[in-house]
């Protein structure tokens, strides 16, 4: 059974608590840091989008078609919906010479609740330009039309644009991505379940740009200084993921994923990190990120301040009153 990762406190008594598994691991696969059973094959979800981006952007796709910062780092998120995050994918899509008809990500409303209720004032349905995923998939449709490929049917494994996607998160996990590990995402593309071990070196590997050939480091290097500059693309207003990136800047790229997941890369290290919560919880993922983060990154001995609050989150109840909080357990050190 995985150890206790993070505990959740009310008053003076521990309430309820997550287990997990965590790694950190360096470009070469040597260990700095495990708990749980690491080899554990997870799906990782949204968690490895930056690693699905990485063609859009070594193949020259992004730059012979204009994308921008803001647009690369969307192509890395799982966004709120909130305007800019529609308008940006929006714009990658005409780039491409295509509109939000060609997604097939499918349609909710935004997660950013004020996203959904200027929506709904406005008397507007949500489209496919909402989705968490719209992002991702844009960029997908962007590398479909450079490389001449017909982008309908894009989100299917034996489309040719996915083969090359999936090649990719293949070689950066050093992982072989079949039907016997393959699922379906919540965005319709395929998922394939990959063991933390293997999750953490890609992102030691993207971090570093050990492992890689010089094209595809180039382009790892490009996304996380995008990424830095546009943390709100990679998800949105108090979101955990853009509250860690620009505190930290290029110092750290992390991104979460559904169902627990949380993977991420210390460059300046040459570390990567992958995290499953046994009960899917995203709360608890993100206590134990930020607790690893502090663990590996501090600064003369301080750890930043934002970081240390997301690692101790305080809850409160609907009158503001503070009622408990978040720890990471023994396990995480």
């Amino acid at each position: 059974m995985d150890p206790v990762l993070v505990e959740v406190t009310r008053g003076a008594r521990v309430e309820s608590a997550h287990r997990g598994a965590a790694i950190v691991v360096d470009a070469k696969g040597g260990v700095l840091f495990s708990a749980g059973d690491v080899d554990w094959a997870v799906y990782p979800r949204s968690a490895v989008k930056a690693l699905l981006a990485l063609p859009m952007v070594e193949t020259g796709a992004a730059a012979r078609l204009g994308l921008t910062d803001a647009e690369i780092a969307l192509a890395c998120s799982s966004h709120s919906g909130e305007e800019d995050h529609v308008a940006t994918a929006a714009s990658m899509l005409r780039k491409a010479g295509r509109d939000e008809t060609c997604l097939e990500c499918g349609v909710h409303w935004p997660s950013y609740d004020g996203a959904t209720r200027a929506l709904a004032a406005a008397g507007k349905a949500p489209s496919a330009l909402h989705n968490n995923c719209s992002g991702k998939h844009s960029g997908f449709i962007c590398l479909a039309c450079d490389r001449g490929d017909d982008p309908k049917g894009y989100i299917h494994a034996d489309h040719p644009t996915m083969k090359v996607i999936t090649a990719a998160l293949a070689e950066m996990t050093s992982t072989t991505l079949n039907a016997s590990n393959q699922g379906i995402d919540g965005c319709s593309i395929p998922t394939f379940a990959i063991p933390l071990r293997a999750l953490a070196l890609a992102f030691a590997r993207f971090g570093s740009g050990q492992g890689m050939h010089a094209d595809r480091a180039a382009a790892a290097k490009r996304i996380r200084a995008a990424v830095t500059a546009e943390p709100r693309m990679v998800a949105g207003t108090n979101r955990f993921d853009t509250k860690v990136i620009a505190a930290l800047g290029e110092r750290v790229f992390v991104k979460g994923g559904a169902e627990g997941v949380h993977c991420g890369t210390i460059p300046e290290l040459g570390l990567g990190f992958a995290v499953k919560c046994d009960d899917g919880a995203g709360r608890a993922a993100d206590v134990v990120t930020a607790a690893l983060i502090a663990k590996f990154l501090p600064d003369n001995g301080q750890v930043n301040p934002v970081v240390a609050e997301l690692a101790r989150p305080t809850l409160k109840n609907w009158n503001g009153f503070e009622v408990g909080a978040m720890r990471p357990a023994a396990a995480l050190g």
